[in-house]
This record gives structure tokens, sequence and C-alpha cells, in this order.
């Protein structure tokens, strides 16, 4: 299956084939920076699974991981593994906003005080347990 989004302005568009290899939301603190909000919905692609079109910008958020945006409305659109293995998907960039619904929460450990979970969905202090 192929899902396509972009950014607000259109600018950038992409298509992700195949499922994802996961479906979370990130709580961290580099998240919640980089997103401008409480936290990181995102869907999980192997890099080879998306194609991109458009002029995009990238900053580094850590050693392991590159912020993904438009340069010509801002949109944040991934969180892009520097070792080439996958990128997160921002949920609302898709089309379908509602094609994916996360399985868990992940580094709730740093989650903004005032958020509360109802969504029954498991709670990891950190990234998920091996």
């Amino acid at each position: 299956m192929t899902r396509e989004g972009g950014c607000l302005c259109g600018a950038v568009r992409f298509k992700a084939e195949g499922e994802p290899l996961n479906v979370r939301v990130c709580h961290c603190r580099n998240c919640q920076k980089a997103m401008g909000s409480p936290f990181f919905a995102r869907a999980l692609f192997p890099q080879t699974a998306l194609t991109i079109t458009g002029e995009t910008g990238q900053y580094p958020t850590s050693d392991r991981i590159d912020r993904v945006f438009c340069k010509q409305c801002g949109t944040r659109l991934f969180s892009w593994r520097r070792d080439g293995s996958a990128a997160g998907v921002a949920l609302a960039t898709f089309d379908d906003r509602n094609a994916f619904a996360p399985s868990e929460h992940i580094w709730v450990q740093e989650k903004l005080a005032w958020l509360k979970f109802d969504d029954g969905l498991p709670q990891h202090p950190q990234t998920v347990p091996l």
C-alpha cells in the first residue's frame, strides 16, 4: 500500500510504501522542542520506503537524528535516522491523517505534567524495552 502526504504549503510531498515498522507517540524533550508540540506522533518507515519531492532542510537534534522540514513553510515532516535505517513520519502530515493509530507512548518520564492519558495504550518511561 502507498500512502501520501506533504507539508502545509504543498512544496514538499512524500509517498510511503508498505506498512510502518511501528507507530508511536514520543514525549522526549528533543521531540517536544523539535516539533514545537507536547509530543511527536509518528509512523516509523524504512528510509527506502519513502519517496520525497520538494526542497527540505535538515537540522541535527542528536548524534542519531536529523529533523527534516519544508524550507518554504517550515512544516516538520520527519525524524531521519542518520544511519540511514529509518525515518519517523509525522502522522498529521499524511493526506489521510487517520491512516495510522499509535500503539504505545515512549519517553513518558519527560511528558508535560498537565498531559493525561486515557487511551489505554502502553506507556514506557523511556524507549520500548527490548
